[in-house]
């Protein structure tokens, strides 16, 4: 396997890496909940899934 002859500099692999960013997710509040969620994706309130300001999913209680 080819390996390089001489080291390559700090700097070099620096600027490699200069596109690589963090960021904060995004934010929205929830219509029909008021809740805080991450944008286009279904968050879990009170057992029910929303997506859209709309019940997607209720989880079932395991009362016998």
């Amino acid at each position: 396997m080819p390996n390089p002859k001489r080291r390559h500099s700090q700097q070099r692999s620096a600027k490699r890496r200069t596109h690589y960013k963090a960021f904060a997710d995004t934010l929205s509040t929830d219509s029909a909940t008021g809740e805080m969620h991450v944008r286009h994706r279904a968050h879990w309130v009170e057992n029910k899934l929303y997506y859209k300001g709309k019940v997607v999913l209720e989880k079932q209680s395991a009362e016998k």
